[in-house]
Protein backbone atom coordinates (compact mmCIF):
# COMPACT_ATOMS: atom_id res chain seq x y z
CA UNK A 1 0.00 0.00 0.00
CA UNK A 2 1.46 3.11 -0.88
CA UNK A 3 2.13 5.86 1.51
CA UNK A 4 -0.53 8.41 2.04
CA UNK A 5 0.85 12.00 1.20
CA UNK A 6 2.24 14.13 4.08
CA UNK A 7 0.92 17.88 3.60
CA UNK A 8 3.68 20.32 4.32
CA UNK A 9 4.56 23.78 3.64
CA UNK A 10 6.91 26.25 3.90
CA UNK A 11 5.80 28.62 6.42
CA UNK A 12 2.48 27.03 7.29
CA UNK A 13 2.39 25.62 10.80
CA UNK A 14 1.94 22.02 11.43
CA UNK A 15 0.79 19.45 14.32
CA UNK A 16 3.13 16.87 14.83
CA UNK A 17 2.14 13.54 17.13
CA UNK A 18 4.47 10.80 17.32
CA UNK A 19 3.84 7.69 19.12
CA UNK A 20 5.84 4.90 20.88
CA UNK A 21 5.37 1.44 19.45
CA UNK A 22 2.47 -0.60 21.11
CA UNK A 23 1.98 2.82 23.06
CA UNK A 24 4.97 1.95 25.22
CA UNK A 25 7.11 3.99 27.03
CA UNK A 26 9.54 6.47 25.48
CA UNK A 27 10.11 8.65 28.04
CA UNK A 28 11.01 6.90 31.46
CA UNK A 29 13.73 9.32 33.24
CA UNK A 30 14.07 13.13 33.90
CA UNK A 31 17.47 12.82 31.25
CA UNK A 32 15.41 11.09 28.34
CA UNK A 33 13.05 14.26 28.20
CA UNK A 34 16.68 16.48 28.35
CA UNK A 35 17.77 14.53 25.59
CA UNK A 36 15.01 14.74 23.69
CA UNK A 37 14.83 18.67 24.10
CA UNK A 38 18.39 18.97 23.62
CA UNK A 39 18.28 17.09 20.34
CA UNK A 40 14.99 18.99 19.26
CA UNK A 41 16.55 22.87 20.18
CA UNK A 42 19.76 21.58 17.65
CA UNK A 43 17.83 19.68 14.77
CA UNK A 44 15.16 22.25 14.46
CA UNK A 45 17.41 24.80 14.36
CA UNK A 46 19.53 22.93 11.51
CA UNK A 47 16.83 22.27 9.22
CA UNK A 48 14.63 25.82 9.78
CA UNK A 49 11.43 24.85 11.71
CA UNK A 50 10.25 27.32 14.52
CA UNK A 51 9.17 25.49 16.98
CA UNK A 52 6.11 27.12 18.76
CA UNK A 53 4.38 24.23 21.10
CA UNK A 54 5.46 21.48 22.45
CA UNK A 55 4.64 18.51 25.26
CA UNK A 56 6.32 15.56 25.35
CA UNK A 57 4.40 12.78 27.06
CA UNK A 58 5.54 9.44 28.95
CA UNK A 59 4.36 7.69 25.34
CA UNK A 60 4.02 10.20 22.26
CA UNK A 61 5.39 14.06 21.53
CA UNK A 62 3.07 17.01 20.52
CA UNK A 63 4.68 19.63 18.51
CA UNK A 64 3.79 22.67 16.81
CA UNK A 65 6.38 24.07 14.08
CA UNK A 66 6.63 25.83 11.38
CA UNK A 67 8.88 24.45 8.48
CA UNK A 68 10.67 27.01 6.10
CA UNK A 69 11.19 24.47 3.39
CA UNK A 70 8.65 21.76 2.24
CA UNK A 71 11.12 18.82 3.78
CA UNK A 72 11.90 20.38 6.51
CA UNK A 73 9.77 18.36 9.16
CA UNK A 74 10.95 15.47 7.57
CA UNK A 75 14.01 15.56 7.89
CA UNK A 76 14.38 17.32 11.32
CA UNK A 77 11.63 14.14 12.85
CA UNK A 78 14.32 11.73 10.99
CA UNK A 79 17.44 13.10 12.53
CA UNK A 80 15.82 13.16 15.94
CA UNK A 81 14.66 9.78 15.64
CA UNK A 82 18.32 8.78 14.62
CA UNK A 83 19.51 10.40 17.63
CA UNK A 84 17.39 9.81 20.49
CA UNK A 85 16.32 6.70 19.96
CA UNK A 86 20.12 4.91 20.27
CA UNK A 87 20.31 6.93 22.60
CA UNK A 88 16.91 5.47 24.62
CA UNK A 89 18.16 2.01 23.88
CA UNK A 90 21.23 1.92 25.46
CA UNK A 91 20.00 3.92 28.16
CA UNK A 92 17.47 1.41 28.87
CA UNK A 93 19.22 -2.29 27.82
CA UNK A 94 16.71 -2.62 24.97
CA UNK A 95 17.17 -2.82 21.37
CA UNK A 96 14.67 -2.38 18.40
CA UNK A 97 11.92 0.64 17.26
CA UNK A 98 10.96 2.85 19.54
CA UNK A 99 8.50 4.84 17.37
CA UNK A 100 5.00 3.36 15.92
CA UNK A 101 5.59 4.40 12.27
CA UNK A 102 5.92 7.60 11.04
CA UNK A 103 5.00 10.30 12.69
CA UNK A 104 1.35 11.79 11.41
CA UNK A 105 0.63 15.20 10.89
CA UNK A 106 -1.46 18.34 9.84
CA UNK A 107 -0.95 21.43 8.40
CA UNK A 108 -2.85 23.98 11.33
CA UNK A 109 -3.97 27.44 9.48
CA UNK A 110 -5.91 30.38 10.27
CA UNK A 111 -5.70 31.64 13.76
CA UNK A 112 -8.53 29.92 15.12
CA UNK A 113 -6.74 26.23 14.00
CA UNK A 114 -3.23 27.37 15.02
CA UNK A 115 -4.50 29.35 18.77
CA UNK A 116 -7.02 25.41 18.94
CA UNK A 117 -3.20 23.49 18.84
CA UNK A 118 -1.19 25.63 20.75
CA UNK A 119 -4.11 24.51 23.80
CA UNK A 120 -4.62 21.19 22.23
CA UNK A 121 -0.97 20.76 22.86
CA UNK A 122 -0.23 22.15 26.07
CA UNK A 123 -3.77 21.00 27.68
CA UNK A 124 -2.65 16.77 27.00
CA UNK A 125 -1.14 16.46 30.59
CA UNK A 126 -4.55 17.85 32.25
CA UNK A 127 -6.72 15.86 30.12
CA UNK A 128 -4.55 12.65 30.85
CA UNK A 129 -5.36 14.05 34.32
CA UNK A 130 -1.16 13.99 35.44
CA UNK A 131 -2.00 17.25 36.42
CA UNK A 132 -4.28 20.31 37.20
CA UNK A 133 -2.85 23.26 35.86
CA UNK A 134 -0.60 23.34 32.32
CA UNK A 135 1.75 25.12 34.22
CA UNK A 136 2.22 22.27 36.93
CA UNK A 137 3.74 20.23 33.64
CA UNK A 138 7.10 20.43 33.21
CA UNK A 139 7.73 19.00 29.60
CA UNK A 140 5.93 21.08 27.94
CA UNK A 141 5.93 25.00 26.03
CA UNK A 142 3.10 26.08 28.07
CA UNK A 143 5.71 27.80 30.83
CA UNK A 144 7.25 29.61 28.57
CA UNK A 145 3.95 30.74 26.24
CA UNK A 146 2.35 31.68 29.11
CA UNK A 147 5.09 34.20 30.25
CA UNK A 148 6.08 31.89 33.35
CA UNK A 149 9.84 31.53 32.12
CA UNK A 150 11.58 32.60 28.99
CA UNK A 151 13.00 30.16 26.46
CA UNK A 152 14.35 31.74 23.50
CA UNK A 153 14.20 28.05 22.01
CA UNK A 154 10.74 28.60 21.44
CA UNK A 155 9.42 30.78 18.38
CA UNK A 156 6.36 32.34 18.72
CA UNK A 157 3.52 32.18 15.79
CA UNK A 158 1.92 35.35 14.23
CA UNK A 159 -1.13 34.37 15.43
CA UNK A 160 0.53 34.18 18.99
CA UNK A 161 1.93 37.22 18.61
CA UNK A 162 -1.00 38.87 17.15
CA UNK A 163 -3.08 38.68 20.35
CA UNK A 164 -1.42 41.62 21.99
CA UNK A 165 0.92 44.56 21.14
CA UNK A 166 2.58 43.99 24.51
CA UNK A 167 4.26 40.94 26.10
CA UNK A 168 2.89 41.04 29.55
CA UNK A 169 -0.89 41.17 27.82
CA UNK A 170 0.50 39.06 25.24
CA UNK A 171 0.81 36.32 28.18
CA UNK A 172 -1.80 37.36 29.97
CA UNK A 173 -4.74 36.57 27.03
CA UNK A 174 -2.90 33.48 26.07
CA UNK A 175 -3.40 32.44 29.67
CA UNK A 176 -7.03 33.77 29.39
CA UNK A 177 -7.32 30.88 26.71
CA UNK A 178 -6.49 28.29 29.35
CA UNK A 179 -9.85 29.07 31.34
CA UNK A 180 -12.57 27.63 29.68
CA UNK A 181 -12.45 23.70 28.69
CA UNK A 182 -12.06 23.38 24.72
CA UNK A 183 -15.17 22.38 22.55
CA UNK A 184 -14.85 18.56 22.29
CA UNK A 185 -15.43 19.13 18.62
CA UNK A 186 -12.74 21.14 18.11
CA UNK A 187 -10.48 18.43 20.15
CA UNK A 188 -11.75 15.79 17.85
CA UNK A 189 -11.34 18.07 14.59
CA UNK A 190 -7.70 18.02 15.67
CA UNK A 191 -7.67 14.29 16.09
CA UNK A 192 -8.82 13.17 13.09
CA UNK A 193 -7.27 15.95 10.92
CA UNK A 194 -3.94 14.51 12.49
CA UNK A 195 -4.41 11.56 12.06
CA UNK A 196 -5.96 11.34 8.83
CA UNK A 197 -3.01 13.96 7.38
CA UNK A 198 -5.51 16.24 6.08
CA UNK A 199 -5.48 19.92 6.99
CA UNK A 200 -7.47 22.00 9.79
CA UNK A 201 -7.20 25.24 7.55
CA UNK A 202 -10.25 27.83 6.33
CA UNK A 203 -12.31 26.79 3.29
CA UNK A 204 -10.44 29.64 1.53
CA UNK A 205 -7.31 28.41 2.21
CA UNK A 206 -8.25 24.70 1.20
CA UNK A 207 -9.85 25.79 -2.39
CA UNK A 208 -7.00 27.81 -2.72
CA UNK A 209 -4.28 26.48 -1.53
CA UNK A 210 -4.43 22.52 -1.17
CA UNK A 211 -7.13 21.58 -3.73
CA UNK A 212 -5.49 22.24 -6.53
CA UNK A 213 -2.32 20.70 -5.48
CA UNK A 214 -4.49 17.72 -5.71
CA UNK A 215 -3.91 17.19 -2.05
CA UNK A 216 -6.98 15.59 0.59
CA UNK A 217 -9.04 18.56 1.92
CA UNK A 218 -10.81 16.44 4.60
CA UNK A 219 -11.85 13.13 5.55
CA UNK A 220 -12.31 11.12 1.97
CA UNK A 221 -12.51 14.49 -0.13
CA UNK A 222 -9.59 14.41 -2.15
CA UNK A 223 -8.78 17.52 -4.23
CA UNK A 224 -9.25 17.36 -8.13
CA UNK A 225 -6.77 15.51 -9.73
CA UNK A 226 -5.11 15.52 -13.53
CA UNK A 227 -3.32 13.94 -15.27
CA UNK A 228 -0.90 16.24 -15.66
CA UNK A 229 -0.39 16.53 -11.75
CA UNK A 230 -0.86 19.97 -9.54
CA UNK A 231 -1.08 23.03 -11.51
CA UNK A 232 2.36 24.65 -12.32
CA UNK A 233 0.97 28.10 -10.89
CA UNK A 234 0.31 26.78 -7.91
CA UNK A 235 3.56 24.42 -7.12
CA UNK A 236 5.12 28.12 -8.13
CA UNK A 237 3.33 29.85 -5.27
CA UNK A 238 4.32 27.13 -2.85
CA UNK A 239 8.09 26.90 -3.41
CA UNK A 240 8.03 30.98 -3.61
CA UNK A 241 7.11 30.48 0.25
CA UNK A 242 10.60 28.84 1.34
CA UNK A 243 13.23 31.88 1.96
CA UNK A 244 16.35 32.17 -0.63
Amino acid sequence: MARRLRQILPGVAVHIIQRGVNRAACFRIEADYLVYLSNLRHLSAKHGCAVHAYCLMTNHVHLLLTPSHAGSCTAMMRDLGQRYVPYFNWRHDRTGTLWEGRFRSCIAESSHYVLACYRYIELNPVRASMVNNPADYLWSSYAVNSGLRSDPFLSPHLEFTALALDSEKRHTAYRGLFDQEMDPALLQAIRDATNGGYPLASDAFKSTTIAPLGWQTGPGKPGPRSNSGPDPELRKRVAALAPN
